[in-house]
């Protein structure tokens, strides 16, 4: 059996280094995101009923939608309201996938409930933009079951379920 020098092993080893930062930056979740984040965590929020953390995530026109339009001005009232008792206690909710909307982002969540609806999930729309540099959820759609067939294209389907505003 051949040698190897030693400079090829360090070499081969500086290479599976490399390989492995490269795909780590590459897996990163997108979910990392400010604009992305901020849209997980509204959601999260909304879906677990606290307003003081969803609240601070709302944009002024959506917030004052919220105050007109929810049961007792009540983000997670409105969130609740969608949600059917049979899907049993809200899980959790991760991120699905994002496409830009001039300096913002549609982002797509899927959230799991305690039953009825697992993995495959309950489909979740937000658009996010900038007001004074954090990031505003500006609308909402969803919180339906993914095989619906009127979730598709939450971001640009007036028609979509649960469309706030």
């Amino acid at each position: 059996m051949p040698k190897i020098s030693p400079l090829v092993f360090v070499v081969a080893i500086l290479i599976v280094i490399i390989a492995i930062v490269v795909a780590t930056l590459f897996f990163t979740p997108a979910d990392t995101n400010p604009a992305f984040a901020a849209a997980l965590d509204f959601v999260d929020a909304a879906a677990r009923g606290d307003d003081a953390r969803a609240e601070q995530h709302l944009s002024a026109d959506l917030s004052a939608w919220v105050a007109a339009n929810c049961p007792q001005g009540s983000v997670s009232a409105c969130v609740s309201a969608y949600i059917p008792p049979e899907w049993g206690a809200y899980q959790s909710m991760v991120f699905r996938r994002s496409s830009p909307d001039g300096d913002g982002y549609n982002v797509d969540l899927i959230g799991t409930w305690e039953l009825e609806r697992g993995f495959s999930g309950v489909c979740v729309y937000t658009n996010m933009q900038q007001e004074d540099g954090v990031w505003k959820v500006i609308r909402w759609a969803g919180f339906v079951w993914c095989g619906d067939p009127n979730w598709a294209e939450f971001g640009g389907n007036p028609n979509t379920p649960n469309r706030a505003p």
